[in-house]
């Protein structure tokens, strides 16, 4: 069976895409969970859970290991902040999964995986959570590796989800050599997305995003300087948001790939290709989102 041609995605082809109203009511623009962070990188769930905030979630909340749930409330508050037992590495525990699902019942879109450090315990937390989620959910980072494991863990969200991996992730989840996955990356996210039946939103330079049922979409705004520690925690926290607020889960993969491309451009003009930080990119979010409505 032949697929649809890609899309070149444009602020045209946005703007032909809009998404939801958002409303005044910050109950109504969606609430996020984000569940990483650990003690040596508390800063992944940080930066995802801000760039949430700054695509237009009404609320966002943050389930993380205990030792560094105190510091990272300051650092956000604006986020809901809760802390959980962790591993003697200070790592989060798949004994954290029924305080996932009992937050995840209220929200509208839920995040797993940035600034986790353990594989094993970012699998096993993700193996026990994803099976019984009935919302929304992003999957980014070590918490792939329980789709890797199981490719039919998210088929009853029947759609409602979306994996977020690099390209080296991306090779990993699907079982190909990562360049087989370099060579044909548009056909690697097009396979995974039919095998999970998620929308996959992976990439560098040219960003795919591909949908189950075959169609696809290609970005290529952004540039070298994204290719910097943090990055993939912001673009991941951009679409989630986007999830919350109502947009189809490919809707906002392929706008979120955009706003966080279009970010690390206006920061490449103003500061250079490169040497911008991550923390940096979800400041731009706002004004790019204001320029396609325009």
């Amino acid at each position: 069976m032949s697929r649809p041609a890609p899309e070149v995605v444009t602020p045209h082809l946005l703007r032909e895409w809009p998404l939801p109203d958002l409303q005044d009511d910050k109950e109504s623009r969606g609430r996020v969970l984000v569940v990483g962070g650990s003690r040596a990188n508390p800063g992944g769930a940080a930066l995802a859970a801000e760039a949430a905030l700054r695509a237009g979630a009404g609320k966002v909340q943050v389930v993380t290991v205990a030792s560094v749930s105190r510091q990272l409330a300051v650092a956000l508050p604006e986020t809901w902040v809760r802390g959980v037992p962790e591993d003697e590495d200070g790592e989060l525990t798949p004994q954290a999964a029924d305080v996932v699902l009992e937050l995840a019942a209220e929200c509208q879109a839920v995040l797993l995986g940035p600034g986790m450090g353990s594989l094993p315990g970012a699998r096993d937390l993700a193996a026990r959570v994803l099976p019984e989620l009935d919302t929304v959910c992003l999957v980014d980072a070590l918490a792939l590796a329980a789709v890797t494991e199981d490719h039919r863990c998210l088929e009853h969200l029947a759609g409602r989800s979306v994996l977020t991996p690099n390209v080296g992730e991306l090779a990993t989840t699907l079982g190909w050599d990562p360049g087989k996955v370099a060579d044909d990356p548009r056909e690697a996210a097009l396979r995974l997305a039919s095998r999970t039946g998620a929308c996959v939103s992976s990439g560098g330079a040219v960003t795919w995003t591909a949908h189950p049922d075959g169609r696809s979409w290609r970005g290529s705004v952004g540039g070298p300087g994204l290719g910097t520690a943090g990055s993939g925690d912001v673009k991941a926290g951009v679409v989630t948001g986007l999830c919350a607020r109502g947009a189809d889960p490919c809707q906002a993969a392929v706008w979120g790939s955009h706003l966080h491309g279009s970010a690390g451009d206006r920061l490449a003009s103003a500061l250079g290709p490169t040497g911008y930080l991550a923390r940096e990119l979800s400041l731009q979010v706002p004004r790019v989102l204001a320029e396609l409505l325009v």
